[in-house]
Formats: C-alpha cells, sequence, structure tokens
C-alpha cells in the first residue's frame, strides 16, 4: 500500500476511535490505592487527616476519569464508583486475612508488614480482589487490566472472575495461573508454578465452567497442573510437585508421583 494511504487509514481509525484506558493508568490506580489502604506502602507522611481526604478525593476522582473511558458501561458510572467505595473495608479486610495467611504459611516471613511491602504473591491476590470487585460490579476492560499489571510486576496471572476464598497464600508464586471460572475455598495455599487450567481452549467453551475447582485448606506444591471444569481437588488434600491432575480427587487425598516412577499415587484418607 502507498505511504500516503496507509497513513490517511490509520489516521482515520484514529479518528473514529475513542481513547482507550491504558494498563499504566490502571496501574497508577492500582498502586494509588494500595498505598492508601496500606501506610507501610505509602511515599509520604499526612500531618493531618485533611491532607489525607484530599489524596483519597483525588484517587475517587482517578477512578471515575477511567469509568468514563468504558465504551458501554452495564449502569451508570457513578453508581460503580460509589459502589466500589463502599466495599473498600471488606476488600481492606480481605486483603488483611491473606497477608496473615501468608505470614502463617512462611517461616521465613518476618511479619506482615514485611509481607506487605514485599511479597509478590500477597499483592496478586491484593489487585486480583480489587479487580474482582470491579468484575461483579459489571465492568469491561479494568479488571483484566488491573490483573495483567498485577502479572508483570509478579509473573502471577489471576483472572479477575475467578473466585478465590478468604486467606489465600501464593508462596513464591513466579509463574502461577489461575484461570477464569476457577473455584478456590479457604485456606489455600499455592506454590510456584502451579497452573490451575482448562483441558480444551475452545472458544465455544467461554461461557462454561472449564477450571478446576479447589476445596478448603487445600495445599498445592510447586509446578502442579490441575485441568478441567469438572474436576474439584476436595478438601485437606495435598498435592504433590509436578503432578498432573485431570480427574477429581476426594477430600484428604495426597496426590503424588511414587519415588523413581512415574505412576500418580492418589492416597485417599483413612487407606494411607
Amino acid at each position: 500500500m502507498d505511504e500516503k494511504l496507509f497513513i490517511k487509514k490509520l489516521y482515520d481509525q484514529h479518528r473514529s476511535t475513542k481513547p482507550g484506558i491504558h494498563l499504566s493508568t490502571v496501574g497508577e490506580l492500582a498502586d494509588g490505592l494500595m498505598k492508601l489502604l496500606f501506610p507501610t506502602l505509602c511515599d509520604k507522611t499526612y500531618e493531618n487527616q485533611d491532607d489525607f481526604a484530599v489524596d483519597f478525593l483525588k484517587l475517587k476522582t482517578h477512578l471515575f476519569q477511567l469509568l468514563k473511558k468504558l465504551p458501554n458501561p452495564e449502569v451508570p458510572i457513578e453508581e460503580i464508583q460509589s459502589k466500589f467505595i463502599d466495599s473498600l473495608p471488606e476488600l481492606m479486610e480481605a486483603m488483611e486475612a491473606d497477608a496473615d495467611a501468608i505470614l502463617k504459611g512462611d517461616p521465613a516471613a518476618v511479619d506482615r508488614v514485611e509481607v506487605i511491602r514485599t511479597y509478590p504473591g500477597f499483592y496478586a491476590i491484593a489487585i486480583y480482589r480489587i479487580a474482582h470487585r470491579f468484575c461483579s460490579l459489571g465492568t469491561d476492560y479494568i479488571p483484566r487490566m488491573l490483573t495483567e499489571y498485577a502479572h508483570t510486576k509478579t509473573g502471577i496471572d489471576i483472572h479477575p472472575s475467578a473466585k478465590i476464598g478468604p486467606r489465600f497464600c501464593i508462596d513464591h508464586g513466579t509463574g502461577v495461573v489461575i484461570g477464569e471460572t476457577v473455584e478456590i475455598g479457604a485456606d489455600v495455599k499455592l506454590y510456584q508454578g502451579v497452573t490451575l487450567g482448562a483441558l480444551s481452549v475452545s472458544k465455544g467453551m467461554a461461557k462454561i465452567k472449564r477450571h478446576p475447582t479447589i476445596g478448603d485448606r487445600v495445599l498445592i506444591y510447586a509446578n502442579a497442573t490441575i485441568l478441567g471444569g469438572d474436576t474439584r481437588i476436595g478438601s485437606d488434600s495435598i498435592i504433590g510437585g509436578n503432578v498432573w491432575i485431570t480427574k477429581s480427587v476426594p477430600d484428604g487425598s495426597r496426590v503424588y508421583y511414587r519415588e523413581g516412577k512415574k505412576m500418580l499415587v492418589v492416597e485417599e484418607k483413612g487407606r494411607e
């Protein structure tokens, strides 16, 4: 194509396209919110409540400006903003519980402050919880961009539509993948490289549950792969490292490869 024609084509596309939401702008919102929720992340000291209120108002304004760029919001953006702000106490409580779970589950962790400041698992989970809240409010783009921003910073990929219970712990975390229709119970712990994915990537399954369900108090070691919408890992189970699972296992199971062999062993509770 002639260069002038190509430039005209690009220009016409730009002229007819509404300015979109940029990942960096969403990232600024995420980090700004985390700094307000957790003083240990903040890079300034507030002398009085009025100064803090000014920054809180700036955050609300930033959020409103982002919401204005949504192409077709399902509900009025004023309602989205209001409901999200109202949910912050609940979100903060959930994030603090996650931080405490990480502190409890990692012998190397010194205190909650260290977890909040330095642990990629905590950051990825916290941003997921913010993104998941936006999903419940009927927003497009922003939830996925939030979790993708966290993904770029941590190497942990959590789809915002996944359902994750309280006191969730990701240790180390690099390479963890949690798919869109995953359901995770309470007090679950994952190590690095765990994949909770789908058996099929067919576009026709977009609206179907295609990722596994993880029960309560499940421990999943490094590089385990668990696939399929019908796959359920029973509560109080331990999944060994490097295993590949496409079928459900009962509550209280121990799943691992027998040493020196490629045989997958599933020990059920009471049958060890």
